[in-house]
């Protein structure tokens, strides 16, 4: 019963396929030491051209390397194949060679007296030939390519991790999909690199294929006349042709895996297998063939020439581009004649659906970029959009408004326009087809390009050719593609203008969705001791500080404590800001290590003191001299943290610190305030800088 059980988990269908590469090696070495007769040589023999034609044809139809990452293996495999292939055939002949020229098998005669017209002198041209444009022409230029590209991956692979990590920091990838790059990185560094190692098996091949040649020769010209008698002339002849019929048979199958192996390392990665890539950019301008044509037929009225030959072929070629330039300009009428149509229904009456509210988030393109955001030619720019908004809502703790994307021929054609609530708040530039290769200032050389800046954050940058790729990502530029330029765009457009983005509508949202776990604590707070337009203050107040909102739970019940007694938004704020203060300054010193803030001169704090009961800044209680003072004494010490890799942070006394973070956000976009009471027990402080005390 056991014995049954494990015979058939053997031969399962799964366990075979396991069971089908070691069992083709070992067949493969056994024709090497077992002798077969001449139907299993043509079997065999057939069988090599047949694989080596399917190679070739897996690797036309490629679209992408990795998708034929066995082929290295397969390189391996078919040499052995093929050199197994010999050491039997050449057993054949030199046993059975003085029977005749099908001693070995009907194939091997065929390729003997058919392709070369039985003449050895002619197999023996061909055969060099043969060998001459494989090893010297496509094995070593398939090498070379394979070289070049294993050392550009390897070269290339922190460029295209930190571009991973970047797209997933910016939310616009997921964990899943980081992991599934960098497999894909690591597997084409791989492959490369196995190509490169895989194509000298082709080449000591060829090297085989020559000294196996000479050796039959000469051995079957020993054993036919020292052996069987022959006259040495039958001898040469026999074993000659057998000889080159045996390298023939051999070297089509290996020049066929040859170009395979060609064809899979010089491509470019696109879309499109290489047939179609041929046929479109070879035969996809009207004019080259026009052109083509008129120089053919120029030359077939010389005197001398195959006229019939040059004026057809150029009557053929012209015909293929005047048929070609009509269906482009066919393709070009119809677009209009479609819009026309689409317009042509009579107009209704104007009524209020004519009236078409502003989009809270919108994006305009340029017409050149419309194929990034159409569904219907699998816009990347849609996708990245959604990722977008998903990531925002993971980190600032709301869900935005939907973008709303539309062309604008006023816009220019690779432009882009970002709007919020109708105004535009964005602007950039993108090129589809090419890739901004962006300096984060620790590049090692310089690139061929357009140059540019950063339309997110202002950094310089260069639009290159995707072929540079590779090369920007080797000399350490962040290199992205055009709809990830504008994607990052719009990413950084959201977090500056989240609290914008927080309208009644989202703050209702937002309450019912708290409401789910803690309904209890929401109806406490809204509308019974806190109104709706209050909430959304203080949670548009926490925003435009950098302070994320997904800690509902704890804001609404540092609230529901104090709306009681309190119904301003700034002091609620306040309060909020301080039950959050652990998340506040834990987003800005990680960790439970020192605090190291600026500081104010006591003499400064008290004069502030005052001007924030005569009414701050706000009712004009800062002196001229004070503001100018405060406002530059503090963009210094703020930049000197920042170069000391240390975040600006500003610890002040409670009473004015919505004073100071109001008056000071536009000035030092990048400086953080914080209260004493925001700072947790736990925390030590360390201050730097001392801001109005002697420099």
């Amino acid at each position: 019963m056991n014995d049954t059980l494990a015979l058939r988990t053997a031969f399962a269908p799964r366990n075979l396929r396991q069971l089908a590469a070691p069992l083709l090696i070992v067949l493969i070495l056994a024709m090497m030491v077992l002798p077969l007769p001449a139907f299993v040589l043509d079997v065999l023999f057939t069988f090599n051209i047949a694989l080596a034609v399917m190679v070739m044809l897996v690797a036309i139809y490629t679209l992408k390397p990795l998708e034929f990452s066995v082929f290295p293996t397969v390189l391996l495999v078919t040499t052995l194949l093929r050199l197994s292939l010999n050491v039997a055939s050449t057993r054949v002949v030199l046993l059975e060679g003085h029977t005749g020229p099908d001693a070995a098998g009907k194939v091997i005669e065929a390729f003997g007296h058919f392709l070369v017209g039985g003449n050895y002198a002619v197999g023996l041209v061909v055969f060099t030939i043969l060998v001459v444009i494989n090893f010297v022409v496509i094995t070593k230029g398939a090498g070379r390519i394979a070289e070049v590209s294993a050392r550009f991956t390897l070269d290339a692979m922190p460029g295209k991790q930190m571009a991973i990590d970047a797209d997933l920091n910016a939310g616009l990838i997921g964990e899943d999909e980081a992991r599934k790059r960098r497999a894909n990185i690591s597997q084409e560094a791989d492959f490369f690199g196995s190509m490169d190692g895989a194509s000298k098996f082709v080449r000591g091949d060829a090297i085989a294929g020559i000294l196996i040649l000479f050796i039959n020769i000469i051995g079957g010209l020993i054993v036919g006349v020292a052996q069987h008698d022959m006259e040495l002339t039958r001898a040469a002849q026999n074993y000659t042709l057998l000889t080159i019929g045996d390298g023939l048979v051999a070297q089509i199958p290996a020049l066929i895996i040859s170009t395979a192996a060609g064809l899979v390392v010089s491509r470019v990665t696109t879309d499109e297998d290489i047939g179609q890539q041929f046929v479109g950019q070879i035969f996809g301008k009207p004019q080259v063939l026009v052109i083509t044509g008129a120089i053919l037929g120029i030359m077939g009225l010389i005197p001398g020439m195959p006229n019939l030959v040059f004026l057809g072929l150029a009557a053929a070629v012209g015909s293929l581009g005047y048929w070609s330039a009509r269906r482009t300009r066919e393709g070009a009428a119809a677009a209009p004649a479609a819009q026309a149509a689409a317009a042509a229904p009579e107009q209704a009456d104007a009524s209020w659906a004519d009236v078409t509210p502003v989009d809270v988030l919108g994006l305009e393109v340029g017409y050149r970029l419309i194929p990034l955001v159409d569904k219907d030619q699998d816009g990347e720019l849609l996708k990245r959009i959604r990722g977008l908004r998903r990531k925002f809502a993971q980190e600032v703790g709301f869900l935005s408004a939907p973008v709303h994307i539309r062309d604008n021929l006023e816009l220019r054609p690779n432009a882009y326009r970002i709007t919020l609530k109708g105004a535009e708040v964005g602007r950039g530039e993108t090129v589809p087809g090419q890739f901004l290769a962006i300096n984060p200032g620790r590049v090692a050389g310089t690139l061929p390009g357009t140059e540019t800046r950063d339309p997110a954050f202002g950094l310089p940058a260069l639009w290159v050719e995707g072929g540079l790729r590779e090369q920007a990502h080797a000399l350490g530029y962040t290199v992205v593609d055009a709809s990830t330029v504008v994607a990052t765009h719009l990413n950084h457009v959201l977090l500056l203008h989240a609290a914008e983005l927080l309208g009644r509508q989202e703050t209702q949202q937002l309450l019912d969705h708290i409401a789910k776990d803690a309904p209890k604590l929401v109806e406490d707070l809204v509308p019974k001791n806190l109104a709706l337009a209050t909430l959304q203050r203080v949670l548009q107040n926490l925003l435009e500080e950098g302070v994320n909102i997904r800690d509902m739970r704890t804001i609404v019940e540092a609230l529901a404590e104090h709306a009681g007694r309190l119904q301003d938004a700034a002091a609620l704020t306040a309060q909020v800001r301080i039950a959050l203060g652990r998340s506040i300054v834990q987003q800005l010193f990680p960790g439970t290590g020192e605090m190291q803030v600026m500081s104010l001169d006591p003499q400064l704090e008290r004069l502030l003191a005052q001007a924030a009961q005569a009414g701050g800044p706000d009712a004009g209680g800062f002196e001229p001299g004070l503001a100018d003072t405060l406002l530059r004494d503090t963009t210094a010490a703020a930049q000197r943290q920042e170069d000391l890799g240390l975040p600006a942070v500003l610890l002040v006394p409670d009473a004015l610190r919505w004073m100071l973070s109001r008056f000071l956000r536009r000035a030092v976009p990048q400086l953080k305030v914080l209260s004493h009471s925001e700072v947790p027990d736990s925390r030590t402080i360390k201050v730097t800088a001392i801001i109005g005390g002697a420099q």
